[in-house]
């Protein structure tokens, strides 16, 4: 099995367990331990994975972190626990006091769905305030798989980490700052934007005049490039599709059903609708499982090409074009949408009804 495979497969039972730990101890034996037996540490060899380990910080003496891994008879990584119901925002500066008393080069905070990278990028011995890399299993960006695979056991290599830290840090910082500006553009945001596009004073009311037309021009702008990448990618698959159809039609032709085939047009603008649902599922779901099944009435969107297990269904053409999600109880909710657009409006909704099968 490939390590996404497994990381995805224990993100799973992680989140079936979560609702059923109640305390620290038990998140770091369902949850903690497990995840670096994944990562291919043998958690109860105390030579390499030691529970308890003392980081004396200052005058105090007998201060314990949860756990270090060791290499070469060093500790290179600490590990401080907390129960998974538990914010991490309050506890950074724990594991920041024992860091600088070690030689351990990273520091992981977690509380078992979530873990938090940190090393000492920005002063020497000295903890960074901020994480180079947090992983949600809840939420599991595929960008991060190799940076995570780097701490396998049998590929760790503390330099080639280290100088993939600092990049990995700066790249989610500034992907953080765009999505803060995407959803409210700040005033020094805007005030960049008129610096270039207006010659006029830039004045507090001018500011907030702009603001929304820069969070409209923004978004659009987003929405314009991703559609690019959809025609783009419709484009390239055009060969297969024409197969597939061409498939389709012997399929058709063999079982006598010539009236029903020439009812059903896959069009271009259901394809583009079937890539854009695509994109905003690919962080929850691998890609190659999502399908379209084109019908007289409507186009499907399934995983595993498994009509059963349908995430919506796309009506294009009449005097209200509708997408059509299943709720909890698989009853049909329809939803009117304009254009392609709407689909990424959608997406809570869509990621909900593909979490079913994911």
């Amino acid at each position: 099995m490939d390590f996404i495979d497994q990381l995805k497969q224990f993100a799973l039972r992680a989140d079936k367990l979560k609702d059923h730990i109640s305390t620290e101890e038990a998140t770091k034996t369902s949850l903690i331990l497990p995840f670096f037996q994944m990562l291919g540490y043998d958690v109860f060899d105390p030579s390499e994975f030691v529970p308890e380990f003392t980081a004396d910080v200052g005058i105090k003496k007998g201060e314990k972190v949860d756990y270090a891994i060791f290499q070469d008879g060093n500790p290179i990584i600490l590990i401080e626990a907390k129960w998974c119901g538990d914010s991490l925002d309050k506890h950074g500066s724990q594991l920041f006091r024992y860091f600088a008393t070690t030689t351990a080069k990273f520091g992981i905070l977690t509380n078992g769905i979530i873990y938090q990278f940190f090393t000492d990028l920005e002063t020497p011995n000295k903890m960074d305030e901020k994480p180079f890399m947090e992983l949600n299993l809840l939420d599991i960006r595929e960008s991060l798989v190799p940076e995570l695979k780097k701490f396998h056991k049998a590929k760790l290599n503390i330099e080639d980490v280290f100088n993939t830290a600092s990049e990995l840090k700066y790249s989610s910082l500034i992907k953080a700052l765009l999505a803060k500006q995407l959803h409210e553009p700040s005033d020094n945001f805007v005030t960049y934007i008129l610096g270039e596009i207006y010659e006029g004073k830039r004045t507090k009311t001018t500011i907030d005049k702009f603001r929304e037309i820069v969070k409209r021009a923004y978004n659009q702008f987003l929405n314009e490039t991703m559609n690019d990448r959809i025609k783009a990618a419709i484009g390239q698959s055009e060969k297969s599709n024409q197969e597939a159809a061409a498939a389709s039609t012997a399929e058709q032709e063999n079982s006598g059903d010539d009236e029903l085939k020439s009812k059903i047009n896959t069009t271009l603008e259901e394809l583009e609708y079937f890539y854009a649902i695509k994109s905003v599922l690919k962080s929850t779901i691998d890609p190659s499982r999502i399908f379209y099944r084109d019908t007289e009435s409507y186009l499907g969107i399934l995983v595993d090409d498994n009509k059963l297990k349908w995430v919506c269904r796309i009506i294009l053409g009449t005097s209200q074009n509708t997408i059509i999600l299943p709720d909890e109880n698989k009853r049909q909710v329809r939803i009117p949408i304009t254009c392609i657009d709407d689909v990424y409006k959608l997406e809570e909704q869509l990621v909900e009804s593909v979490k079913r099968f994911a």
